[in-house]
């Protein structure tokens, strides 16, 4: 039985490639969990070699009662996207999911020069909580319970760890959509 996705993608959520891709990608995830972090460089690899055929779109989904430091990591992420470093600190989570503790977080920020007493304050007095659970609750409506979980043009896609598969259904849908235009 499919399942579809509940909360259609807007100018809202954080989006890689096209509004007129061929293919839009959702995926539900979590800053800390190792198959994410597995499927993070797939992605990456899929939008660079369709080459804006494909529109990606990244929710939060931390799963806090596995993932310790998912919640906070998901938040810093929001408030590198208030200074415009949203996908940044994407990619240097992922790169660094054995570090997500506040002090790592911040060094983060560092990193990509973000105004840190900003960052900081936005962090420690959970300024995008709502934000993270307005993903989680869009995740729960589409029947997401794990991490990650993707939906191929608003349809879920099966095996959330069946990475091969994905790709090649990526691919197929690319390839339909560009023999019908």
């Amino acid at each position: 039985m499919a399942q579809y996705l509940a909360v259609p993608v807007s100018s809202s959520d954080h989006i890689l490639g096209p509004s007129d891709a061929a293919v839009t990608l959702v995926e539900y995830g979590d800053f800390e969990c190792p198959n994410c972090a597995a499927a993070f460089p797939v992605v990456r690899n899929l939008l660079e070699s369709l080459d804006g055929q494909l529109r990606f779109v990244f929710r939060h989904f931390p799963v806090s009662i596995r993932h310790d430091h998912a919640q906070k990591a998901a938040e810093a992420s929001e408030a590198a996207a208030e200074q415009g470093k949203f996908w940044e600190m994407h990619d240097i989570l992922f790169r660094n999911q054995d570090n997500l503790d506040r002090e790592s977080l911040v060094g983060y920020a560092r990193e990509l020069n973000l105004d840190l007493d900003r960052f900081t304050y936005e962090v420690d007095e959970g300024i995008h909580a709502e934000r993270v659970f307005r993903d989680i609750a869009s995740g729960e409506a589409s029947g997401v319970s794990w991490t990650p979980t993707f939906f191929l043009n608003e349809v879920r896609h099966g095996v959330a760890r069946d990475l091969d598969g994905l790709v090649r259904s990526v691919v197929d849908q690319v390839r339909q959509r560009a023999g019908s235009r």
